[in-house]
């Protein structure tokens, strides 16, 4: 008789000892990879939200140069004496905040040479108002470039949501290309009455075609603010720009009317549109405020939202790396236990067991005749039968 051998536990084979971990290796592969892409999106987003901040910054600084820069010209061809300090003190402020964000807006070049050109204005229109409007228009035309430089070195003009984006198209394109040239309409009708009747025709025709080029910014403007208010999730941003705009795009209207000719004249009335102009540079310096804090106000909101995302994945990433180095931790621990328990012991073959043990049986019992006694079986013993009878018992 062969008795089966024992069955023995076998020792995991390499590759399953390793499997685990290698599944754990290969989910940290992807998710590592996902991570780092979500970080590197985060800090570009990050990184031009606080771009765009810097130009906020900056196209802060140039509104007070652009109100001074028309006003001095109103005053120098009108052949007044020009007051340097309003315009000064908004070139010592472009200054110092181009000093403090220049590198990173590479706005160092344009503003040197917008400075150079406002320092060498002249006071008055030294009998030539003609040369001074020229002169004035020259340096409008750098701060207006200067304008463009910001909007692209801070990446406003690329922004990507639609209600920061038409506020920056109107604050840093629309509005300042509206006042200048609103000023410079008002300076050329006033110029206009002093020039000879030979020239009127020609002087007709530039006045149209400034008119409809200061019109056409403003009404871009208002355009612009309206779909900024439709498409943002802010609640603040309607309460906040709509009146001001209301306000600015009356004072538009009016200016509208009177710059045009009428009457007769090939030059709109100098005293009315004088007027008008200043109404409108009013509205346009509210509602510039307005539009800069709220497009800051986006930039900042947007700017919070990116830092509690990347937090988030982070938080989710590192949970996610504890829990698979969890797991790999008591695999390893499991796999320490089994080396610390030695190896099982070895199956043996039938033939190196040996035979299987003898199986002893009880000896029989013998029984002597002596020990025999007669029993009685059956009904009133009519036979006698014999059996067996331990005497020890």
């Amino acid at each position: 008789m062969t008795v089966p051998a024992p069955r023995v536990r076998r020792r995991p084979a390499v590759p399953g000892r390793t499997l685990p971990l290698l599944l754990v290796l290969a989910l940290l592969v992807p998710l590592g990879f996902i991570f780092a892409q979500s970080e590197s999106s985060a800090a570009d987003d990050h990184d031009l939200a606080s771009r765009e901040r810097l130009g906020v910054r900056y196209l802060r600084a140039l509104g007070p140069i652009t109100d001074a820069l028309v006003e001095a010209q109103a005053i120098a061809v009108a052949e007044g004496a020009v007051s340097r300090g309003a315009l000064t003190a908004a070139i010592e402020g472009v200054a110092e905040v181009d000093s403090a964000v220049g590198d990173e807006l590479r706005t160092h070049e344009r503003w040197a040479g917008l400075r150079a050109k406002l320092e060498s204005l002249p006071d008055r229109g030294l009998g030539d108002p003609e040369a001074a409007f020229r002169a004035y228009g020259e340096a409008s035309d750098l701060l207006l470039a200067l304008y463009r430089k910001v909007r692209e070195s801070s990446g406003l003009i690329r922004d990507p949501r639609s209600d920061s984006f038409f506020l920056q198209d109107g604050i840093g394109g629309d509005l300042p290309t509206a006042t200048v040239l609103a000023g410079r309409l008002v300076d050329l009708a006033r110029l206009a009455a002093k020039r000879p009747a030979a020239e009127r025709a020609r002087t007709g025709a530039e006045l149209a075609e400034l008119r409809v080029a200061a019109l056409g910014p403003a009404t871009d403007l208002v355009a612009d603010l309206r779909s900024a208010v439709d498409s943002s999730e802010s609640t603040d941003l309607g309460a906040n720009v709509l009146t001001p705009l209301d306000t600015y795009q009356r004072s538009l209207e009016t200016f509208s009317v009177y710059s045009a000719p009428g009457g007769g004249r090939s030059a709109p009335s100098t005293d009315q549109l004088t007027q008008a102009g200043i109404t409108a540079q009013n509205a346009a310096k509210q509602l510039r405020t307005v539009i800069l804090d709220q497009l800051d106000a986006l930039l900042k909101e947007r700017l919070d939202a990116i830092d509690r995302d990347r937090l988030l994945g982070r938080a989710a990433a590192g949970t996610a790396v504890a829990l698979l180095a969890g797991i790999a931790a008591l695999h390893l621990a499991a796999l320490r236990r089994a080396r610390a328990a030695g190896p099982p012991p070895a199956r043996r073959t039938p033939a190196e067991a040996g035979p299987p043990p003898a199986v002893h049986a009880d000896p029989p019992i013998t029984v002597s005749e002596g020990d025999r006694q007669p029993v009685a079986v059956g009904r009133g013993g009519d036979a006698d039968r014999w059996r067996p009878f331990d005497a020890a018992r």
